[in-house]
């Protein structure tokens, strides 16, 4: 912010009409990084936002990932994660609109906000926009190059991580929002799917929510996140191999033996939730589009209209299981970009360690060291329970 409680200057960015309505802005932050205002329909926002004044530091050096011999997995080492806000007060929110004793990340009241991470696991990407790599970058060739054997093998962390504000308030989360600002979060989600996907050196796009204390939330603030990753996650991976073993009608056939049984929470026109037969966590519930998609690119305006009221209503049923709200992790997993997008469905993985009003699951010894869980209780009497605490939501639309 300027100094001395001055404003900054406003200026009209230019907009562009998505989907339901809903408007995009987008412009750049004082050191470059991009930020993006998501309007709702009908906004009371006008379409002027101030300049971002602030005297901010050179952005940090792209990150260096290291490959584990043993499992072929990628670490990125982000040691820039270190200096980011932990539990601020309101008045030091990082993610509120700046005022003069605040100076956050967004220079303006907004609707929805999506901004480049200060200190990302991975980025900035290789992009036309921002010209050549990162000095000293070697990233990866391609997917056979993140393969290759050999010990000590380094590559830089090229990609995205965004941040992706619900709303302008210092509490709450994605179940908090109304119908319409649901709606306008999720064509956010799918304006970034395909615009990250774009990006040189990007194979994968995550966007995805952790809520509460307990998962290891830092800011009150309702957002969530969006990674874009220069390789194909090991849990997406292990998924292309099911597919390949099961059958490219996988998740046709998923749907179907749900849909028959006994662990449907709630069902749409275009989506179902339910808990899935393997379940590990005492909370997890996945939720399927009915038609094949790849990603939130792929998604009809129809079957984003229904999502934003159903996903609320699951959201809220979940917290109507205890009397205080549950902590998780919404996990929106997405076809890499270029590999099994015929095969691999966008879906939700919704996950809580929550298994009593009071009590958590920790992941010890086979969980955390083998990777061999144990089920605490019965997917179908957990999808007993949400179903119940489901039914108790009353039913809104945007």
């Amino acid at each position: 912010m300027p100094q001395d409680g001055a404003t900054a200057p406003a200026r009209d960015i230019p907009a562009q009409t998505l989907g339901a309505g809903v408007v995009k802005r987008a412009t750049l932050l004082a050191d470059g990084r991009e930020l993006i205002y998501y309007d709702d329909p009908g906004t009371a926002l006008g379409p002027d936002r101030a300049v971002d004044a602030r005297a901010l530091a050179a952005r940090p050096e792209t990150a260096t990932m290291r490959r584990d011999v043993l499992t072929g997995d990628w670490v990125s080492i982000a040691a820039a994660r270190q200096n980011r806000a932990f539990l601020p007060p309101a008045h030091l929110d990082p993610l509120a609109p700046q005022t003069p004793t605040n100076p956050s990340e967004i220079p303006s009241l907004y609707d929805v906000a999506v901004f480049e991470n200060k200190s990302p696991s991975f980025g900035p990407a290789l992009t036309a926009a921002h010209g050549d790599a990162p000095a000293g970058a070697d990233a990866p060739r391609d997917l056979d190059d993140l393969v290759a054997p050999g010990l000590g093998r380094t590559r830089t962390s090229v990609g995205r991580c965004e941040v992706v504000c619900f709303s302008p308030e210092h509490s709450g989360s994605f179940g908090s929002l109304t119908p319409t600002r649901a709606r306008t979060v999720i064509e956010a989600w799918a304006d970034r799917t395909a615009a990250l996907s774009a990006l040189p050196g990007v194979e994968q796009v995550f966007p995805f929510e952790n809520r509460g204390e307990a998962i290891g939330v830092t800011l009150p603030h309702p957002h969530g996140q969006i990674y874009a990753y220069p390789y194909i996650t090991p849990r997406t991976t292990s998924l292309l191999a099911s597919i390949e073993r099961e059958g490219s009608d996988l998740f046709d056939r998923i749907l179907d033996f749900e849909r028959a049984g006994e662990r449907v929470i709630l069902e749409g026109e275009h989506w179902t939730a339910f808990v899935p037969f393997a379940a590990r966590w005492p909370i997890e519930i996945h939720l399927l589009p009915h038609r094949h998609v790849a990603d939130f690119a792929e998604t009809t305006e129809a079957e984003r209209d229904e999502l934003a009221p159903l996903y609320l209503r699951l959201l809220r049923g979940v917290d109507a299981l205890y009397d205080s709200p549950t902590p998780y992790i919404a996990a929106w997993h997405q076809a890499p970009v270029h590999r099994g997008r015929d095969s691999a469905r966008l879906h939700l993985q919704l996950t809580s360690p929550r298994r009593a009003a009071d009590k958590l699951k920790f992941l010890a010894g086979s969980e955390a060291a083998m990777g061999a869980w144990i089920g605490d209780i019965p997917p179908e009497a957990a999808a007993a329970k949400l179903r119940e605490a489901v039914a108790s939501i009353p039913e809104e639309t945007p």
